[in-house]
């Protein structure tokens, strides 16, 4: 009583307390309580009161759900047939409502059954029983239907803590019992105000795949009372649903495809090709329409391999999908971009024609076949091209409006994709250039009504793709259009995106140099007409810079003024400091067509654009200056290092101006902003210059080590990977390197004692880890016979259950290579090193490992914890099994059963002989499966292996 009151005390602050506070405390107080073993007996004590309020059965009913689910396990052997009984009777008492409790309680019963054998409900198991009971208790059959909706959906429900086994064998159960299911329900609709519920019921147990041949389902009692349904109005949502289902379960493999289904299919869809007549009703419920739309897309999509073979009857659906894309409402309309989609990939992938035997039958037919769907596609790109256009309240949008409307704009360009690869680009741009025309063509438009234009040039932007190059009817008249667009910005936006789009195309064009410098004054208005306008102008520039460079190698100097404009913010223009970027990956891409001198003369004014503000900094105060300051002129130097190829220019420019970064590295060395945009400038120079910059990269090492001891920027170690990669295997680089990888690993190393410290630093451990990855890549002549091997593979050993991602990742990726050190290093002595570091490790490494799966790691991280222990494995053979064994072997046989530790080991043991790497994935995924099945079995499982608590066996000297 004690706790039933306080549970009840505890749902009335939660729900009628003023006070926040105390809602909160009470909401954690009941969260807790549902862990705790009374939560059964009472939440089954105040379900059964009759005093209890709806407040408290639903939390109730929740309650005792969630801990059948999850902690059914906490029961004793024996309580089985008391709860069974319990829940009956509660099924039976709310058997009228209230619904959510229904539910609850449904489920309840339903995820037992999963718990146990079929035997424990009868001869027949639990479809039997159910049957049994309704027959029994006409009155509650209600409540048994709901149970019999929710039992084929609690087959795939991983909430409950149930073993895969037994996971399986509940799911051929039901199966089996699958006739049995279909006879109560098909006795029930006898029941009229029962129909819909029945029909839900069904929907379920068709989700479940089952092998019934079509010719039975075509003539089932269930079926044709869902088929006579969809003539009701308003539409039945649990007819829908069944329908839905029977189209999904012809198209299925288990149920024998649809040459085997036919049966049912030649019953279903003409029946819903006779609601084709509806979509145009506008006398028709919007939600009735909707879901017309939602079963032509079904089949759509379950028969699209089937409709592309361009067939009469398939050519009926495909003019119906059209209508359902013509609808008015884009959620109506967007349920066919998929089949669109599919049908594109179907007609134009060999696959689909290779049972044809030779090339020219499989072309003659991929031919015939596009050319019957060209009107369909035609048609298509008329279709959904007003989608796009801006709604006249454009500008009062909200932030989620707009966000939908540019979901809308993308998806809509997807499907013209789509049709231009049936069509062909061209024939697509010719479609939206005629409806350009028209959208100009209306009277006292001129442009000036600038949305329609706006909408077809941004379906031109779609297709850019799929245009050729030489196209040279329409894109000519496109690109003098754009030289005449009112000065409107969504609609220059869009001219500057399209312009991007077709760079190569203007790369190609005969008159390529006279239509440049019009481009570019489009280009130019852009950057001044807003921030978005900006934007697309910049990167319009950079494409065009890419595509057109050597068309452009004569403008440079007027290149130059634009970008000195935009990035002073000159003229009006609006680009922001990324967008600059943009500009000076441009000018970068320009500066590399030119002649060796005169890209040592351009980089140098671009260069000396970047370091006069840093200069002038320094003369100041540079730990005052924010840090934005410094950054946006030191990413304009990366940008240049980056995207100007001329290695000896570069080299040039990065000693000329070493002195600034000297000076920033010793100033600001604390500013992890700052530090990382210097460190990726400097690793673009590295990259691009190679062995030019090898009078600089002592000293800017030297940087690295002296400030990474004090300062642990994690972009220190990123930039050593950068050194690492371009003169790991320099023999006159080789003192630098081993004193730069010994100094950054020891440190790192005292950094990173416990997997607390690692925790703390995920930044430091995932670029250490992926510079020591490097490292063996590399340089293991540098690397691997070093003092500091064994204590990076301890300081991995200690990280590996970090939950940062990307660090766990890393550390794992690095003892995977060490184990794989045969696929990149294949000397001996390097071997012998290996063994000697990792085998008097591998009983605590393959712990860890084993931990991870079992709990101590994310679910997500499977794959990456797989490969190290199949990597580790395949390396030391049946040693490494041992290893395995010897950990099982402590996880308790409540958790883990000696069969399901067998065939984990079995798993293992073919892995050791080189068997496929599936079966091991599959035996570690089970064993996760098993080992989290429930809070409680994992904190048992972790407490057994303890992987943060192991100590470290010391090297053999």
């Amino acid at each position: 009583m004690e706790h039933e009151n306080a549970v009840k005390e505890a749902l009335n602050a939660l729900y009628h307390h003023p006070d926040d506070t105390v809602r909160a405390q009470a909401d954690r107080w009941l969260q807790n309580f549902q862990g705790t073993l009374d939560a059964w007996q009472v939440a089954d004590n105040l379900l059964h009161d009759s005093s209890s309020n709806l407040e408290t059965l639903i939390f109730c009913s929740q309650t005792l759900r969630s801990k059948v689910q999850r902690d059914f396990e906490e029961l004793p052997p024996g309580a089985f047939q008391k709860l069974r009984e319990s829940l009956t009777t509660l099924l039976k008492k709310f058997h009228k409502g209230p619904p959510k409790v229904r539910t609850q309680i449904s489920i309840a019963v339903a995820a037992l059954a999963v718990h146990v054998p079929a035997a424990d409900w009868g001869d027949a198991g639990i479809v039997s029983w159910l049957r049994d009971e309704m027959n029994m208790h006409p009155e509650y059959v209600p409540g048994f239907l709901e149970l019999l909706t929710v039992l084929p959906e609690e087959t795939f429900n991983y909430k409950i803590a149930a073993r895969p086994d037994r996971r399986r064998q509940f799911e051929n159960e039901l199966t089996s019992q699958m006739e049995a299911a279909l006879s109560i329900l098909t006795a029930c609709l006898n029941i009229i105000e029962l129909k819909e519920q029945v029909l839900e019921a069904f929907a379920s147990w068709l989700r479940l795949r089952h092998g019934i041949p079509g010719a039975v389902l075509a003539c089932h009692p269930l079926v044709h009372a869902a088929l006579s349904s969809l003539n009701c109005d308003p539409l039945s949502d649990a007819s829908v649903n069944v329908i839905s289902e029977l189209i999904h379960h012809t198209a299925s493999p288990s149920s024998g495809g649809i040459s085997a289904q036919t049966p049912l299919i030649q019953v279903i869809v003409p029946q819903i090709l006779s609601l084709k007549a509806h979509l145009r009703d506008s006398s028709k419920d919007e939600e009735d329409v909707k879901a017309i739309g939602r079963l032509f897309a079904d089949v759509g999509d379950s028969y699209v391999e089937l409709i592309a073979t361009g067939s009469d009857e398939s050519m009926v659906i495909v003019h119906a999908l059209l209508e359902v894309t013509a609808h008015p409402e884009f959620d109506i309309a967007s349920m066919t971009f998929n089949f669109w989609h599919s049908l594109q990939l179907t007609l134009t992938k060999r696959d689909s024609y290779i049972s044809l035997g030779s090339e020219a039958s499989i072309e003659a037919e991929r031919n015939r076949r596009q050319h019957v769907f060209r009107p369909a596609y035609e048609n298509l790109v008329s279709l959904v091209g007003f989608r796009v256009q801006y709604p006249e309240d454009y500008q009062d949008l909200s932030y989620e409006d707009l966000k939908e409307f540019k979901q809308t704009r993308y998806a809509v360009a997807d499907v013209l994709t789509d049709a231009a690869s049936i069509l062909g680009g061209d024939t697509t741009l010719k479609i939206l250039y005629m409806k350009l025309l028209e959208a100009n063509a209306q009277p006292g438009n001129g442009f000036q009504e600038w949305r329609p234009a706006e909408a077809i040039l941004f379906c031109i932007w779609a297709i850019s793709n799929y245009v050729s190059v030489v196209e040279a009817e329409v894109m000519p008249q496109v690109m003098a259009l754009l030289q005449n667009l009112p000065q409107q910005a969504q609609l220059l936006q869009t001219a500057c995106l399209l312009v991007g789009a077709y760079s190569k195309w203007l790369n190609a064009a005969p008159a390529s140099v006279s239509i440049l410098p019009s481009i570019i004054r489009i280009l130019m208005s852009g950057m001044g007409a807003s921030e978005d306008c900006a934007a697309a102008a910049a990167l319009a520039f950079r494409h065009i810079c890419d595509d057109c460079r050597k068309n452009l190698c004569g403008y440079f100097e007027d290149l130059f003024t634009i970008y000195c404009t935009a990035i002073n913010g000159g003229s009006g223009y609006k680009v922001s400091a990324e967008d600059s970027l943009n500009l000076v990956e441009a000018l970068g891409m320009v500066v590399t067509e030119l002649p060796l001198d005169q890209a040592r003369s351009a980089l140098e004014k671009l260069c000396l654009l970047a370091a006069s503000p840093l200069e002038e900094a320094a003369k100041e105060d540079l730990d005052k200056k924010h840090a934005r300051e410094l950054t946006v002129h030191i990413d304009r130097f990366a940008f240049l290092f980056r995207y100007v190829n001329h290695p000896e220019a570069v080299a040039a420019e990065i000693n000329k101006h070493w002195a600034i970064f000297r000076v920033i590295f010793d100033a600001r060395p604390w500013d992890m902003r700052t530090m990382e945009a210097l460190c990726r400038a400097c690793k673009y120079a590295v990259r691009t210059s190679g062995r030019y910059i090898i009078n600089t990269i002592g000293e800017m090492l030297a940087k690295i080590q002296f400030h990474y001891q004090h300062h642990h920027q994690p972009c220190f170690l990123y930039l050593s990977s950068e050194v690492i990669k371009i003169f790991g295997s320099d023999p006159s680089c080789a003192d630098y390197l081993k004193n730069l990888i010994e100094t950054l690993f020891a440190h790192t190393t005292c950094l990173m004692t416990s997997i607390k410290e690692v925790t703390a630093r995920p930044d430091i451990a995932d670029d250490c880890f992926l510079l020591a990855s490097r490292c063996l890549r590399y340089c293991p002549h540098l690397f691997i016979p070093s003092p500091i091997f064994s204590p990076i593979v301890d300081c991995a050993i200690i990280g590996m259950t970090v939950q940062h991602r990307e660090a766990c990742h890393s550390i794992l990726t690095f003892l995977s290579d060490i184990f794989d050190l045969e696929k990149s290093v294949n000397e001996e002595q390097f071997k012998r090193i290996r063994d000697n570091v990792i085998i008097p490790r591998g009983a605590t490494i393959t712990r860890i490992l084993i931990s991870s799966l079992a709990g101590a790691l994310p679910s997500s991280r499977l794959d990456t914890v797989t490969y190290a222990l199949l990597a580790l494995t395949r390396t030391y053979g049946l040693q490494a099994v041992g290893w395995a064994k010897a950990t099982v072997s402590l996880i308790p046989r409540t958790a883990v059963t000696e069969t399901e530790s067998a065939k984990f080991l079995q798993g293992l043991s073919d892995a050791a002989y080189g068997a496929d790497v599936n079966s091991l994935i599959g035996h570690a995924e089970e064993l996760s499966d098993v080992c989290r099945r429930n809070r409680t079995v994992q904190e048992l499982v972790q407490a057994a292996l303890k992987p943060l608590e192991l100590n470290l066996v010391a090297p053999v000297s």
